[in-house]
């Protein structure tokens, strides 16, 4: 029989470990947001908030030239990014050719999240549509990468109107086989995931950031100052690390019941996509696309990663110039494009964490 002396021991010791975690989450909490704030010092905010009814979103809104020979064009982000994942790629090629709107997605770079109807590809299609409302801009050629395809393709759908046409790279919009990584369920999880948001996934997510988007870019080498240019520490804050999750977790079953209306859009179209994508299933993603979009064009480009916005802007570009009626034919511009990818094809560094879903 214990004696009267040891289940107050044992009460004391839980009561210590408690007590110890406690201060030790509160301790990191702290430190996620000195961080947070150093990151945002780091990579301040170049776009302007627009409220779009009960929240702002943040986008950079570029004036087109004297000279334009594009007709507006509107960048949406894969998942981890914001708005200078885009421009770093578009916007110094594109300057004056066309009106450019770079958006932070809600949640993402300096945009609110909103109500949780943004948690879903449809909700942020309506925000943007209701962002090119505010922007005077009445149509435009949408531009999505990875997760950003979602959003387009939701937007061809729920807003032809405003649809001059749509581009996707690399574009996440299908139902895949199995899943996304642990941590955006455990991030996007009630109570547990704003604890988890809040301590640990900041510095977990810093210590592999550079194998991470090398790991985006693979197999192709990712530019020497893209994190410095895009700053993409910024989803590792806690709001934004938790909208990401929220984003990611969901995709599966807002595509499995969304995209078989994919076949509604009738505008013009061009997909481009690799047969090295490391992060999402280009054989379902981007084909089931080309499929789905009637007259869509598809460009497959041997050697190509996940990142087409950066690998082969010419390509994207021409795509622009395409749907505005220019003579292009960017599936030779694919052929000569391939040459140069072997040759320059690099070895990803570590096995950074994969999104089958898409970044």
């Amino acid at each position: 029989m214990p004696s009267v002396f040891t289940l107050p021991r044992i009460g004391l010791s839980l009561l210590l470990i408690l007590l110890l975690i406690i201060v030790a989450l509160v301790a990191l909490a702290i430190a996620t947001q000195i961080r947070a704030r150093a990151v945002e010092a780091e990579t301040p905010n170049i776009g302007e908030l627009t409220d779009v009814g009960g929240f702002r979103l943040n986008a950079l809104h570029v004036p087109a030239g004297p000279d334009a020979d594009l007709p507006p064009i509107i960048f949406i982000h894969g998942a981890s990014g914001n708005l200078r994942d885009q421009a770093g790629a578009f916007l110094e090629p594109l300057r004056g050719r066309a009106e450019l709107l770079f958006v932070d997605r809600p949640g993402h770079g300096y945009s609110e999240r909103g109500g949780p109807e943004n948690d879903t590809p449809e909700g942020q299609a309506n925000a943007i549509a209701g962002l090119m409302e505010q922007k005077g801009i009445e149509r435009a050629i949408i531009v999505g990468h990875s997760f950003g395809g979602a959003i387009t393709a939701s937007f061809g759908v729920l807003h032809p109107d405003k649809v001059e046409g749509l581009i996707f790279l690399a574009a996440a919009t299908h139902p895949w086989p199995g899943g996304v990584d642990w941590y955006y369920h455990l991030a996007s999880a009630p109570v547990i995931g704003p604890i988890f948001c809040h301590t640990l996934a900041l510095h977990a997510g810093m210590m592999r950031i550079e194998a991470a988007t090398d790991h985006v870019f693979a197999p192709n080498r990712r530019p020497e100052t893209y994190l410095e240019d895009t700053g993409p520490a910024l989803v590792l804050r806690p709001s934004a690390f938790r909208s990401n999750a929220k984003d990611v977790a969901g995709l599966h079953a807002y595509v499995t019941a969304f995209s078989p209306r994919y076949r509604e859009i009738a505008k013009p179209t061009v997909v481009i996509t690799g047969d090295a994508d490391e992060i999402v299933l280009e054989e379902i993603h981007s084909k089931g696309l080309a499929r789905d979009i009637a007259g869509s064009e598809l460009i497959w480009i041997e050697g190509l990663g996940h990142k087409p916005d950066y690998i082969v802007t010419d390509i994207a570009i021409a795509a622009l110039e395409k749907i505005a009626g220019q003579e292009r034919d960017l599936q030779s511009m694919a052929r000569a494009a391939e040459p140069r990818l072997a040759a320059t094809r690099v070895d990803p560094k570590g096995d950074a964490p994969s999104l089958q879903a898409g970044q």
